[in-house]
């Protein structure tokens, strides 16, 4: 709805949002270096919106250069322009959003270095239920469980990864690199109505309003 949806599609899922993000708030449990025990929360927060949307520019374009086929520089600013409006509709501050590459790596890499980022046990009981969920549930999502733990680790950044105690050796990469290698061969073989969201293969009739984001 965000990407392909109306102006009214993407209202809705936007409103679904803020409503999401309004009851997610609260105080730090455990302190961690920067911030300590008690600190306030908000999902609405707009310095945690901005990281949540810096790690999606940065993730999402990681991902489709690993399992598609790699960007210009030129596609890589227009994402960051045309996702912008999402970022502040979802009360990000406008003027700190970034429109290029070149901005968001920027911001990312002052991320990275201040100290604030933080895996806290919380976080590590939280990554685990996500990757390694009960055997019944890992049981009906059958590979996929394993495929989306092999790609998730392997595409975060290592201080990250070795944050969350994940492990990650020689073979694990050898893993991650022939897995890669067959779902990008699998994706390009495959035809549009597996590989594509249905709503990106409508077909828009000329001079059809489309919204820009995304």
């Amino acid at each position: 709805a965000l990407t392909f949806g109306s102006d009214e599609d993407r209202e809705r899922a936007l409103d679904g949002i803020r409503q999401i993000h309004k009851r997610v708030h609260g105080h730090l449990r455990t302190g961690t270096r920067r911030f300590p025990e008690g600190t306030p929360y908000s999902a609405e927060n707009p310095d945690l919106v901005l990281w949540v949307h810096g790690t999606l520019l940065e993730s999402v374009l990681l991902a489709y250069e690993q399992l598609v086929r790699p960007l210009t520089l030129a596609e890589r600013d227009t994402y960051c322009a045309e996702a912008a409006p999402i970022a502040v509709a979802l009360l990000a501050r406008s003027e700190e959003v970034p429109r290029t590459w070149a901005d968001a790596s920027a911001y990312l890499g002052r991320m990275y270095a201040s100290g604030d980022l933080e895996v806290t046990e919380q976080a590590r009981s939280l990554a685990h239920a996500v990757l390694s969920p009960p055997a019944a549930a890992a049981w009906i999502a059958g590979p996929g469980t394993w495929i989306n733990r092999v790609v998730t680790v392997g595409l975060l950044p290592p201080p990250i990864r070795r944050q969350y105690r994940l492990e990650w050796t020689r073979g694990n990469v050898r893993t991650f690199n022939v897995l890669v290698s067959t779902l990008r061969t699998l994706r390009h073989i495959s035809p549009r109505a597996i590989t594509q969201w249905p709503e990106s293969r409508v077909v828009v009739p000329p001079g059809t309003h489309l919204p820009s984001e995304l």
